[in-house]
């Protein structure tokens, strides 16, 4: 299944999808004009919901699986996000261990890896965003409306 089939609902400042069961997230294949063959099990969402401040991926990595070279980054921090499963990361050459729950920053500059080393399916969120973008706190940004939440039934 290539990433662009994903069925989508387009809104005037929105853009909502459903990938399906995290379990079936082999379906999709990451591909690139660098690489020898594809990764299976990993969608990237930049284009599919056209983001404009980040790179979001799912991720689905079978037991035995690894990330098959150490990469950098030119500008972008990234944000790891462990679902379930068991893993390791590696970093600047520093091993960690990875399960659900786990989330970890990596600077552009860190030097990383990582791999499946269990017998179960790992599950993961990357979010890439520019390092040092983000002005002031998150919480900042936010700004009520003042309108009341009206839930209609369906």
């Amino acid at each position: 299944m290539a990433e662009s089939s994903l069925k989508k609902t387009d809104g005037k400042n929105f853009t909502a999808a459903n990938i399906g069961k995290w379990k079936e997230l082999d379906n999709y294949t990451f591909t690139h004009s660098n690489l020898p063959a594809g990764f299976p099990g990993k969608l990237f969402l930049k284009k599919e919901l056209g983001l404009t401040g980040m790179e979001v991926s799912l991720n689905k990595m079978l037991p035995g699986e690894g990330m098959p070279f150490y990469h950098t980054h030119q500008a972008n921090e990234e944000l790891y996000v462990f679902l379930k499963g068991k893993g390791q990361f590696q970093i600047d050459g520093e091993v960690i261990d990875v399960k659900e729950g786990t989330v970890i920053r990596v600077a552009p500059d860190g030097i990383r890896a990582w791999r499946n080393n269990s017998s179960e399916e790992l599950y993961f969120i990357v979010i890439q965003a520019k390092a040092d973008s983000l002005s002031g706190e998150n919480i900042s940004d936010g700004k009520g409306t003042g309108a009341p939440v009206n839930w209609t039934e369906s």
